[in-house]
């Protein structure tokens, strides 16, 4: 027998994604939260056979997108931690797909580039993310997306104030 929103155990049943709190009617962070941990979830699934992972995937797409990019540059671009941008040049590094060069005025601070092996890389990556980005697409339409784009923008520039 069940009650409203438990089972006969007195277990609470959760909603999936889409219903209750889960749904429209949820909070808005948690919704963003909740969309941004399914866009990792596909994107970890569309990767898995590159062996290259969400954040690998980031991180190689800024070095290629700004070029001589440090550790700390892209700690902020990805937002990881340092550590965490560490293991993860430490890792690209070891595949071929980046190499490292000492800055020219600060020895100590390594800047950051993709090789031709990352640059394939990068673009068999891509082909895979753009699936995930085709359905998330798919979702909308053009001008929702636009919308959607500017939004999404514009929270992370005015919460990060």
């Amino acid at each position: 027998m069940k009650y409203k929103n438990f089972d006969i155990m007195r277990k609470p049943i959760l909603p999936k994604p889409g219903e209750g709190k889960r749904g429209a009617q949820g909070h808005l962070g948690y919704l963003v939260r909740q969309a941004s941990v399914a866009v990792r979830a596909a994107m970890e699934k569309a990767l898995a056979d590159v062996e290259v992972t969400p954040p690998q995937f980031s991180v190689l797409t800024m070095i290629v997108a700004y070029p001589g990019a440090s550790g700390a540059d892209l700690a902020r671009l990805t937002f990881l931690t340092p550590q965490t941008i560490n293991v993860i040049v430490r890792n690209l590094e070891r595949m071929g797909a980046i190499a490292k060069s000492a800055d020219a005025e600060h020895g100590r601070i390594l800047r950051l580039t993709a090789t031709a092996k990352g640059q394939a890389l990068l673009k068999r990556c891509r082909w895979r993310v753009m699936e995930v980005e085709d359905r998330l697409g798919g979702l909308l339409g053009r001008d929702e997306e636009r919308v959607v784009r500017r939004w999404l923008s514009a929270v992370g520039e005015a919460l990060t104030k």
